[in-house]
């Protein structure tokens, strides 16, 4: 059975293995920069089968108006089963309707957003990291 959790003490070996079999692009060897990602995260909600986490979705927020969701990874072992689309919508019980969720998408998960509820927008503009 999946369990969720918001806002639950994550270590980052455990992230980072998801980061890693989800296939996101993320930087999962380097467990240093994953712990800051986690650390400063304003909210993780995650996705767990048993004592392992299967799943993560981990935003930016000002609770009133606005969060970026940075990641959305589910194992791919467990992909197609509603996880990703289930962190989404507790994420959102949690900001409730004042706040917006935006987020820049993976180019092999274009076609998921919009199934879930999101709005594909043309107006994003980006300064990409130098690492």
């Amino acid at each position: 059975m999946i369990t969720y959790s918001e806002n639950k003490t994550l270590h980052a070996s455990e992230v980072a293995e998801v980061f890693r079999t989800s296939g996101i692009k993320r930087p999962y060897e380097d467990l240093e920069r994953i712990q800051r990602m986690i650390d400063n995260a304003d909210i993780t909600i995650s996705a767990w089968d048993d004592n392992k986490l299967i799943g993560i979705a981990r935003a930016l927020t000002d609770y009133s108006y606005c969060c970026y969701l940075s990641d959305l990874a589910v194992d791919q072992k467990y992909q197609h089963q509603g996880i990703g689309k289930a962190l989404v919508h507790k994420l959102q019980a949690v900001l409730g309707d004042e706040t917006s969720l935006v987020l820049l998408s993976a180019p092999g998960a274009v076609d998921f957003y919009p199934r879930i509820g999101f709005e594909k927008s043309e107006r994003a503009f980006v300064i990409a990291r130098k690492k």
